[in-house]
């Protein structure tokens, strides 16, 4: 073991309990974190990377089996230490933890400050010298006025804020490792660089190894030193940040890269991947991708794959056929991707949507008995949606892009202003036509599907409330609608808890499309779902939109996403249109200041390498 090694993992294997039999979480894990260095751990949801970490820090639920041939940690045997003496001397204070929700991981019913030094004051330091740590860390985290937000709880900060604190709390103990678990998804793209900035500086300044786990190839591009791709709990590939996302060699890392919105041309298909996720139930033979990989041969399916060096370090892959850079599959799948300039598809003059002048405004009060004041959500914004266009409209939490959505769908009446759907007034409209002009498709579609209706309940809903077709044709319709979004006929009797996020995401546009409307309004559609799915769901609507004719109003703070899809952009700010204009001249020459500021914020695979050489 080398002298500067902080963690070395080998054989690492996890499993859940189920009903069907053990769930394998994690199979073969092995790494090795030096000190002060940082790996970053990517792949899908189920892929394995969060239970890893929940792994080395004894988080694993109930009843979950773990094995390992070492762990060693500084060069003690971690597998030596009870649990009490695990939580004692490792946990929390030599390697430190921060998660994807701060919201969920701060308790709402204390204050930041007792939060921040209850861990200090155990382990026999005072009040005052924890408060001290507690000030001195916010400050180096850039909360603002931290004597204020020691006081405070948290609901009232925000997601950004609530991030720093976490991450403040997490050093509170010095750790020489900080695990990052999806620690910017939840956040707007601004405060994601901040983020990622402010960790690069205090892994710098302090020494300090990090392991970021991510599904978001350009985040690892732009943060750590070395990568490791997992899929359906194994490792698959590892190497150099720079070598294994320029010229990876396992046809899932290809296949990854492939499926990154925002480099193709727009209107061109993303590369997604085929297939799903295998079942990781019961034993596992060959290589886990091979269902899914267009190079894969019997001997992929039956045998064991063993880790092949890359000759560069400690570069290596797990594949008996290897990708070779610039070749396609034999399928057409997974070829990489060259960077193109989106061009605004042509659309008819005419409209399908029309808000002049539209403002909102909300009066609220601080606290129970604090002064009302008046909150203005959005501030006379003007948009079109021309028939057959798509328009995107981009902004950060508290723009007011949502609230412009509940109003341009009739759930939210604006205070002045005038809004045309269809050639027709909004207000004249009622909902049963304003519903067959107009459907919506949410960010989480567990949560916008009923869990106790079957599917082809929730698809033939809208038919049934508006008697557009017979009882007896319903189930007719319901099947080929699914069909259409690429869901089995099968799944027509499941129930949305038993189906993968892409698959309800699928549900949910389906029912958006029963009735035929004219304008599909997705409200982050893609934004819950990993790479690999969101490339499905976007290639689905692109084809859609083509096959019926569609409009589409797509709010999304991801800006690959408005390059892959998006003929025109909008851009708010604090309730305001600040800059509108065809993507193709937007995402390139922004005019104003905050959109050149957001495209600057968005991680970037080009951006990271072209700086790396600079």
């Amino acid at each position: 073991m080398s002298t500067n090694s902080l963690l070395q993992i080998e054989g690492l294997n996890v499993a859940l309990p189920t009903s069907g039999g053990p769930l394998h979480a994690v199979r073969g894990m092995s790494l090795a974190l030096e000190r002060g260095e940082a790996l970053g751990i990517v792949g899908e949801s189920g892929s394995g990377k969060s239970m890893t970490a929940l792994a080395l820090m004894r988080l694993l639920p109930d009843g979950a089996e773990l094995s390992a041939r070492a762990i060693r940690y500084q060069g003690e045997d971690l597998g030596a230490l009870s649990d009490a003496g695990f939580a004692a001397q490792i946990a929390g204070r030599r390697i430190a933890m921060i998660f994807q929700e701060p919201m969920t991981s701060l308790n709402p019913v204390y204050t930041i400050e007792r939060q921040m030094t209850e861990l200090m004051i155990r382990d026999g330091s005072s009040p005052r010298q924890a408060r001290e740590r507690a000030l001195y860390l916010l400050d180096r985290v850039k909360v603002p006025d931290p004597v204020q937000r020691l006081r405070s709880y948290p609901h009232q900060l925000s997601g950004g804020q609530r991030q720093r604190v976490m991450i403040a709390m997490a050093l509170m103990t010095e750790p020489q490792l900080l695990i990052a678990d999806e620690p910017t998804t939840a956040l707007d793209v601004t405060v994601q660089a901040q983020i990622l900035d402010l960790l690069a500086e205090l892994r710098q300044d302090l020494g300090m190894a990090m392991i970021l786990i991510t599904h978001d190839l350009a985040v690892v591009a732009n943060a750590v030193d070395r990568v490791m791709v997992m899929y359906g709990g194994q490792p698959l590939e590892s190497g150099a940040t720079r070598t294994v996302l320029s010229d990876p060699r396992h046809p899932y890392t290809h296949g990854l890269l492939g499926c990154a919105p925002g480099k193709s041309a727009r209107g061109s298909r993303l590369n997604a991947i085929p297939g799903i996720v295998p079942s990781l139930i019961g034993p596992q033979r060959g290589c886990i991708f091979a269902p899914r990989c267009a190079w894969a041969d019997a001997q992929c399916r039956s045998e064991d794959i063993a880790a092949t060096q890359r000759g560069i370090d400690d570069d290596w892959y797990r594949c008996l056929h290897p990708v070779e850079k610039n070749v396609m599959s034999r399928d057409g799948h997974m070829a990489p991707v060259e960077a193109g300039i989106s061009v605004a598809a042509d659309v008819q003059s005419d409209s399908v949507l029309v808000a002049r002048d539209v403002v909102r405004t909300f009066t609220q009060r601080k606290g129970l008995f604090g002064q009302p004041f008046t909150v203005r959500a959005v501030d006379h914004a003007s948009l079109e949606v021309g028939r057959g266009e798509t328009l995107a409209v981009v902004g950060e939490s508290g723009s007011g892009k949502s609230t412009l959505a509940r109003i341009l769908l009739g759930l939210d009446e604006p205070d002045q202003g005038r809004i045309r759907l269809g050639g027709q007034e909004i207000g004249t409209l009622s909902p049963q036509s304003r519903a067959r002009l107009v459907q919506p498709v949410f960010q989480d579609p567990y949560s916008s599907l009923n869990p106790r209706r079957p599917v082809g309940d929730i698809v033939a809903r809208p038919l049934a409330l508006h008697g557009a077709v017979p009882a007896a044709e319903r189930r007719a319709q319901v099947v080929r609608m699914l069909e259409r979004v690429g869901l089995p006929k099968r799944v027509i009797n499941s129930f949305p808890g038993q189906l993968s996020g892409g698959q309800r995401q699928r549900v949910a546009i389906a029912r958006a499309l029963i009735l035929r409307p004219q304008l599909l309004l997705c409200d982050e559609p893609t934004s819950a779902l990993d790479v690999s799915v969101q490339a499905q769901i976007l290639n689905l609507l692109q084809d859609l939109q083509e096959e019926f004719g569609l409009s589409m109003l797509f709010i999304t703070h991801d800006i690959g996403v408005v390059r892959q899809i998006a003929d025109r952009v909008v851009v708010m700010r604090g309730g305001r249109i600040v800059e509108e204009g065809l993507a193709s001249t937007v995402l390139t020459r922004p005019a104003h200041e905050y959109t050149a500021l957001l495209l600057d914020s968005v991680p970037s695979l080009e951006r990271a390498f072209t700086e790396a050489v600079a």
